[in-house]
């Protein structure tokens, strides 16, 4: 009577899983920034809305070097957060032009939040980081994908 071994995997079945694996991480990283960049741009085009309707919901500093009228400002935060929500739409759907454009749109957040520093220090703050972690899951997405070879 013959016994049965289990067979040990290959290299070639190692190396598929582990691309499969690799595939699912920068699957999730992409998921994870697309939702994140909408939750920035929904939460950048409410910010813009007060500010575009009620500028005295926001502290003033007279003696900030980057002066911005606050309607002015909350116009820039609602046409970026609008993009945002455009460009997550398509980092859930994997559209190709969506990583370069959800980078370019999570630096012009960060860049904008800096501006507003003074009107609103610790949202600013938090929209700067989340910037942030958009900006590090799309690059390590792109890190991945051409490590893998797709």
């Amino acid at each position: 009577m013959a016994a049965t071994h289990p067979t040990r995997p290959t290299q070639t079945t190692r190396a598929a899983r582990t691309h499969t694996a690799k595939q699912q991480w920068a699957g999730g990283l992409t998921a994870f920034a697309g939702v994140m960049l909408l939750l920035a741009g929904l939460l950048g085009v409410f910010r813009g809305i007060m500010a575009i309707a009620h500028d005295n919901v926001f502290v003033t500093t007279p003696n900030y070097v980057f002066k911005f009228d606050l309607t002015s400002w909350g116009w820039i935060h609602l046409v970026l957060g609008a993009l945002a929500v455009v460009v997550s739409f398509g980092l859930v759907r994997p559209a190709p032009w969506a990583r370069v454009a959800g980078v370019g749109i999570a630096g012009l957040v960060i860049i904008a939040n800096f501006l507003s520093l003074p009107y609103a220090p610790v949202w600013s703050v938090v929209m700067i980081a989340l910037s942030g972690f958009i900006i590090w899951a799309l690059c390590v997405v792109q890190g991945e994908e051409s490590a893998t070879g797709s």
